[in-house]
């Protein structure tokens, strides 16, 4: 048999994007990404909504990116690395993605809009609510067009709610899910994570969410349905017991930098050469060895600190105790040491680290892409990882408009006249 493999960004879609290529001789047989039957529509901008369409692109999906003419999506960004509207993170996050351009505030870019949801099995969109709605493109307009389709809305406060229709972003979803109040140190303001967590949280739902309703109407014999996610909700859903524990207790989990509560000693530290580690081990068979590793064997017998709760109270005292021994110590031989007595330990890696780290490459958790512009471009890899039926990066973000002629022309049938006079009045 053969190996199915992705091709370029200018492929067919009637192999899913697959040609037929080398012969395998592993007995596992490698199929195609298992959604390249199915194709989605992704109209949104920036981050959350069109994430999600990417992880779907990501294990096989056809994601046609509906695009305004002229700028397109925010996320292709100023020109960067000598390619105007392909920013480093529109080459990561539009990858896999069909690039057209329909005006969608005028008549007849909605009417494209329409063509194309008679042909696809997923909606992804991020507007603020009410906005497909005054288009005539709502849910219930959409599921009379295409009562198969999956409508995926992605917005920051929901579709219902007497905050609908504020606007959202990641920082203000993390205030509000309860998850940003705790972060950071008791003495200072909460802290921001330095990445839109509550962005790629709501992604990872969303495309989960839309896998969901395509099971339930392909295995299930279901129908189209639509998904409202608030960009809140999936980062409130991460902080776990907190509401429960304010409930039960009355209590509110306050800022404790690196420190975990329940768990002594864990925390950050650092070494002789100016680097960070991460050491784990309030655990009761754990810290022992920790203990020992230190050279600290009276320690590890010591009954004050025997249990995690006796721990929890000498926190201070103990991650003392660590620090001062990290501190004596390069990052190397503190890791060196501890993954010896088989103590939980970490690096907090920088990208350049992450570039020449063994297990990074051992796992293709990074991921070189071939782009005829810029040369070799490298990403994150496709996750998680299927043995049978793996996703794969075809390509990076494309060029504004890049699939026009084959997406309104082959798929609509939109003849090269027709598509003329489309760009002419600022339709495409």
């Amino acid at each position: 048999m053969a190996e199915r493999t992705y091709v370029g960004p200018d492929a067919g879609r009637s192999e899913g994007n697959l040609v037929e290529a080398t012969d395998v001789t592993s007995d596992d047989r490698i199929g195609p990404p298992p959604l390249t039957s199915i194709r989605v529509l992704d109209i949104g901008t920036l981050l959350a909504g069109p994430v999600a369409a990417t992880f779907l692109g990501d294990f096989g999906a056809e994601v046609i990116k509906v695009e305004q003419p002229g700028r397109g999506d925010t996320l292709r960004g100023s020109p960067r690395d000598g390619k105007p509207g392909r920013s480093t993170s529109w080459m990561v996050e539009g990858r896999n993605k069909k690039s057209i351009t329909v005006n969608l505030r005028v008549p007849e870019g909605q009417e494209l809009l329409r063509e194309l949801i008679g042909h696809a099995d997923v909606l992804v969109e991020n507007f603020t609510p009410g906005t497909l709605e005054a288009w005539s493109l709502g849910w219930n307009d959409v599921h009379e067009l295409n009562p198969r389709l999956i409508m995926t809305r992605v917005s920051g406060w929901g579709q219902v709610g007497p905050y609908a229709q504020r606007p959202g972003y990641d920082r203000i979803a993390l205030g509000f899910s309860g998850y940003m109040y705790p972060t950071g140190f008791p003495d200072r303001i909460p802290v921001r994570p330095a990445f839109p967590t509550a962005d790629y949280n709501s992604a990872a739902f969303a495309a989960m969410a839309t896998v969901l309703a395509l099971y339930e109407r392909d295995a299930n014999g279901g129908s189209g349905q639509m998904i409202d996610l608030a960009l809140y909700e999936p980062t409130f859903r991460i902080t776990g017991d907190l509401v429960a524990g304010y409930a039960r207790h009355g209590r509110i989990r306050e800022r404790i930098g690196n420190r975990n509560a329940t768990f002594t000693p864990a925390g950050t530290f650092s070494t002789k050469d100016d680097r960070f580690v991460q050491i784990a081990a309030g655990g009761d068979n754990v810290w022992p060895r920790l203990a020992r590793a230190m050279g600290r064997e009276d320690l590890a017998t010591d009954e004050r600190y025997a249990r995690g709760r006796d721990r929890n109270d000498r926190a201070d005292e103990l991650e003392g105790l660590v620090a001062e021994w990290v501190g004596r110590h390069d990052y190397a031989e503190v890791e060196a040491i501890l993954v010896e007595a088989d103590v939980p330990v970490g690096g907090i890696y920088t990208p350049d680290q992450i570039v020449d780290d063994p297990h990074y490459a051992a796992r293709d958790n990074i991921v070189t892409v071939d782009d005829e512009a810029l040369g070799p471009f490298p990403m994150p890899n496709v996750i998680p990882k299927l043995s049978a039926t793996p996703g794969r990066v075809a390509f990076a973000g494309v060029e504004l408009g890049h699939h026009n002629d084959e997406i309104l022309g082959g798929l609509l049938g939109r003849t090269s006249e027709e598509l003329a006079a489309l760009r002419a009045d600022g339709v495409i």
